[in-house]
């Protein structure tokens, strides 16, 4: 990563999926909270919900609609369990996928965990502007996605390109006027 002074802090929400998860022993949400302040992004909200679709989708919907909101975090949901539900929750809403994303996660996830990598369903997309990226549940799984992938793709400092820089261009249209979206989203989170 090159170093240059253009830091843009984004605000990130962060949603963990589980049965027996909460507030109190939400490990990996814990770590992901912290990984995003520690690099200087806001936490705009942070909940913890059942492996329940619609929960899922009514929550991230309302986040995604939110012009505060630059980004969205979830963990959990990503396995095949039957209760695992986040890529059919979430998927629909994406107006653009990032295929990438869970190609290399999977890819980096070999080396630590071998073919068991081949169980995640993690992924990746655009939504109404928003970034939106879905991890498995586990702790390692969390620091790996944030540590090797997405801290510095949200990084503007990250050369030769980030996300975090074609936020102002990621609603263009032929027909839209670009200095609206800008208004809108590109305010510091503080």
């Amino acid at each position: 990563m090159t170093a240059s002074p253009d830091f843009i802090p984004l605000r990130l929400c962060l949603l963990t999926v589980s049965d027996t998860r909460t507030l109190a022993n939400d490990s990996s949400g814990d770590y992901l909270a912290q990984a995003l302040g520690a690099e200087g992004h806001a936490l705009h909200e942070r909940l913890v919900l059942p492996d329940d679709r619609y929960q899922l989708r009514a929550v991230v919907s309302r986040w995604i609609a939110d012009v505060a909101v630059n980004g969205v975090l979830v963990t959990g949901g990503t396995g095949f369990t039957g209760r695992d539900s986040t890529p059919e929750a979430l998927a629909p809403l994406l107006d653009k996928e990032m295929p990438g994303f869970g190609e290399l996660f999977r890819a980096i996830s070999f080396e630590e965990i071998g073919t068991s990598s081949l169980q995640s369903r993690a992924f990746a997309g655009l939504a109404n502007g928003t970034f939106v990226f879905c991890l498995p549940g586990s702790t390692s799984a969390c620091r790996t996605a944030w540590e090797k992938i997405i801290r510095a793709q949200l990084d503007a400092r990250t050369k030769p390109c980030n996300l975090a820089t074609l936020r102002p261009r990621l609603l263009e249209s032929p027909h839209m006027d670009v200095r609206a979206f800008d208004q809108g989203r590109s305010k510091d989170p503080s």
